[in-house]
This record gives structure tokens, C-alpha cells and sequence, in this order.
């Protein structure tokens, strides 16, 4: 069965604007067909929600591109085996997502539509299931991981490591979800700090962040000899081996966790493309990571490592915001534009990087990021930024302060691509991924969204 994505895009335009009542009424129908779904959930359904809209717009906006769209699919399903979903629920799901749609799409839907979201839902199902099934001729459905360490480097940060009771395949710079006991059914998404090794084992950073239950749990009550469950991985935040450039590292807090794996498995096949890596935070108590990067430094020569602090006037290293501290470095030491660039943190440090990247000319093909559930609202704001016309030559220039070398003026805002739900994701972001809310973006607080992933 083939996607008509003319007719996918066209019908999705008439209920974007009612995404969030067209999700509430989904499921309220789905657990009105079939009751015992509803066990598979948790009990708060907002994160739920955005997660199914995120995959609607996913589907939408890659309707023409269908290598990627199977991709999406297929490690939705290969991860969707962890809730219990059986191939019989899909026919469910699909009947009430296409009723939701029609009861809240504004004049102009037809039958036309309806058979393409038919035809739609039929291949969305049989990938994921095909995908599902695949995987388990080999995998478990999740895994369960025993904490063999947990540290603190700081009050509100834990760095721990989970050995799986059966062997994990996944690659550096991808993530898993876990969920821990405490809070049953609420999965939450992590990055691999570390690349496949020999023992095994897993290492993931997790800040605590006010009203987030999963890292909370993980960062106070964790100890060593507990379990937690781990669902399979997943993301494209890969470095490309058979490219010949250099490359270029954006980390903001916890988010240089899979960074430092995709160092880590560079150094056993690189040999000539340097890699510069600048490691973001706010104080210089929140380098935490800094000295494990330096041991990897000492065993890769061709890794650069430049640390800034955005809110700390006497720390003596790299001062300003990550945007800024890039457009310095790229006009003293190297131009980006021919950089493949990997990019990680929280959703506003990126929205703001990937801004300031698309200004310095760097293609979006050579940039690659990891957004979690906001990683098609970034994409999209992304690739609209770049078909809009650059700035003139002939910018304003703006100081961050007395003595501090002139910048660039900040770039227009990233588009958001469903603006009226900032504020609710940012009310509820601890809830939401949960993979650390510090975050360095342009000095201006009116051009990007301060909410974060949480």
C-alpha cells in the first residue's frame, strides 16, 4: 500500500490547528472501544499526547520521503513491543485516530482523504508491525538493567551505569527509554554516555528537574543493586564514517552524554578528521564531565575540546553563550560550513545553535541533532530557516559586555511548529523527556522559548 502525500498533507492542514482535541478524542474513543488498552498507559496522558501528535507530524512530513518515513516506523514498532501492543490493536488505533481526525477537520474533508489515511494507517501498521516481529525473533521486548554504580558529581546530577540481563545492541550516540520502578508504565528517554563495550555495560547522565518523576527517581532514589527497565535503542545522532570532513560537537549540559560515546567510538576507527567539541554550561561546577572528555582527549589527539561557561564573569576559560562562543571560533579557527556538525541539549540551546549554524552557512544536510518528542518541530523550523533568505553581509553587531569581542547579531527565531503549545510544554517539560533543563542560548529571551526538555 502506497502513501498519497498530497492527500496527507492537504487533510492534516484542515485539523493542525485542533491537533490537541484531536488527540484527547482519540484516545478517549480508543479506551471507549476497548477498555483494557487503558492498562498500557500511565496515568497521566499528557506526555502521551505529544507524543502521538509528534509521530502524526512525522508521518505527515515525511509522507514523500519514504526511506526515512520507514525507518521512523520501524523503530517506532521495534520500541513499541515494550507497552505490550499486539497486531491486533493497530486496526483499533487506526479506526479511532481517523474518526478523531474527521470529527474536528475543518470544511473540506472528503472521502478521498479518508481512503488516504486509510491506505496510510494500513502501511504505518504493517512496517511497525513487520518491524516487531522482526525483533523479536532475536531481542527481548525490553531489558532489565542492574545499577552497578551511581554517583552524585553533583546535587542535582547522577551519572549511573546499569548492566542488562541480556545483551544490548544499540550504537554510540543513540537512546534508550527507561522506566524504573517507582513509576510503573512512565517511560522517560536517555542517552548512552558510552559506546558498545566489551562487558556491556550501559552509562547514562540524568539531572533531576523540578516535577520530573522518572529523573527525580533516578537521580535521588537510585541505588546501586536496583533494576530498571530499559526499552530498545533508538535516534540518528550518528557520526558518518565514510565522511572525509571534520566535525564539529555542540553539547549543553547533560546533553554531551552521547557526544562523549560517539567520541569514544571514533577513537577505535579515526585517524584524521579533527573534531572540536565545545561543551556548554552555565557555572564551572556544572563541567562535570570535563575531566572524563580530557582522558578521552589523551587517547584521540585529534579531539579539541573547548569548555565556555555562560554565567560566570571570573571563570578564566571560554566565556559567553554556546551560539556566540561557535561564531568567535568559527571566524579565529575554522569554518564550519564545511564541518559535519552533531548537535546535543536541551530543545532552546538547539533551537538557538541550529539558528546561528544556518547563519554562518552550514547546510542542514550536515547537521545532525536528536530532539526527542520536539524532534520534528526543530527539523521543521530548521529546514524553514534555510529556505528563507540569508541575512546581508552587513549585520548589526552586538557586544556581550565591556571588552568582550563584537558578535553577530542573533538571527531571527526558529519556527515553532505548533506555537500555541509552548506554553503548556514548558508547564509540563518535566514530564516530558527529561534529559536536563540547562541550557545556554542567545542573550535576547525574546527570540527563543525558554522551555525545556526537561
Amino acid at each position: 500500500m502506497t502513501l498519497d502525500p498530497k492527500l496527507i498533507h492537504q487533510s492534516f492542514a484542515l485539523v493542525e490547528d485542533s491537533a490537541e482535541k484531536v488527540t484527547g478524542h482519540f484516545y478517549a474513543l480508543l479506551f471507549l472501544e476497548d477498555p483494557t488498552l487503558r492498562d498500557m498507559f500511565p496515568p497521566m496522558m499528557d506526555t502521551q499526547r505529544d507524543r502521538l501528535l509528534s509521530a502524526l507530524v512525522q508521518v505527515v512530513h515525511h509522507a514523500h520521503e519514504p526511506h526515512t518515513l520507514v525507518d521512523y516506523l520501524q523503530q517506532l514498532g521495534r520500541d513499541h513491543r515494550k507497552f505490550g501492543v499486539r497486531p491486533e490493536h493497530y486496526d483499533t488505533v487506526g479506526r479511532c485516530l481517523i474518526a478523531a481526525m474527521k470529527r474536528f477537520a475543518r470544511p473540506g474533508w472528503t472521502a478521498e482523504m479518508d481512503a488516504a489515511w486509510g491506505a496510510a494507517f494500513q502501511l504505518i501498521a504493517g512496517t511497525m508491525i513487520g518491524a516487531a516481529q522482526e525483533a523479536a525473533k532475536t531481542t527481548p521486548a525490553s531489558w532489565t538493567g542492574r545499577v552497578v554504580e551511581h554517583r552524585r558529581p553533583t546535587a542535582s546530577l547522577a551519572v549511573f551505569t546499569v548492566e542488562p540481563d541480556q545483551p544490548y545492541p544499540f550504537k554510540a550516540g543513540q537512546y534508550a527509554a527507561i522506566e524504573t520502578l517507582r513509576w510503573p508504565r512512565i517511560w522517560r528517554q536517555y542517552s548512552f554516555a558510552n559506546a558498545p563495550r566489551a562487558d556491556g555495560l550501559l552509562t547514562f547522565h540524568v539531572r533531576a528537574v523540578g516535577g520530573g518523576w522518572v529523573s527525580s527517581a533516578l537521580v535521588n532514589h537510585l541505588r546501586v543493586g536496583d533494576t530498571v527497565r530499559l526499552g530498545p535503542a533508538v535516534g540518528n545522532l550518528r557520526c558518518d564514517s565514510s565522511s572525509m570532513a571534520d566535525v564539529l560537537m555542540v553539547g549543553g549540559g547533560t546533553g554531551i552524554a552521547p557526544l562523549m560515546a560517539i567520541v569514544e567510538d571514533m577513537g577505535r576507527w579515526n585517524t584524521s578528521r579533527r573534531v572540536s567539541f565545545f561543551y556548554g554550561v552555565r557555572k564551572s561546577t556544572d563541567l562535570y564531565a570535563l575531566r572524563a572528555l580530557e582522558h578521552l582527549r589523551d587517547r584521540c589527539p585529534w579531539l579539541r575540546i573547548v569548555p565556555c561557561v555562560s554565567h560566570e564573569q571570573g571563570y578564566r576559560g571560554e566565556q559567553g553563550m554556546l551560539p556566540d562562543v561557535l561564531t568567535r571560533h568559527g571566524s579565529e579557527w575554522a569554518d564550519w560550513a564545511g564541518h559535519d556538525v552533531l548537535l546535543s541539549g536541551s530543545a532552546p540551546m538547539m533551537r538557538a545553535t541550529l539558528a546561528r549554524l544556518v547563519e554562518l552557512n552550514v547546510p542542514s544536510a550536515r547537521i545532525k541533532f536528536d530532539a526527542f518528542s520536539e524532534q520534528t518541530d526543530i527539523y521543521l523550523g530548521l529546514k524553514k530557516m534555510e529556505r528563507e533568505e540569508r541575512p546581508s553581509p552587513a549585520r548589526k553587531v552586538l557586544t556581550s559586555g565591556p571588552g568582550d569581542q563584537p558578535l553577530q547579531q542573533a538571527p531571527e527565531r526558529l519556527p515553532e511548529r505548533h506555537p500555541g503549545r509552548r506554553n503548556q510544554a514548558s508547564k509540563s517539560s518535566a514530564t516530558s523527556s527529561e534529559v536536563g533543563s540547562d541550557w545556554q542560548v542567545s542573550t535576547n529571551p525574546s527570540i527563543f522559548s525558554s522551555g525545556s526538555r526537561a
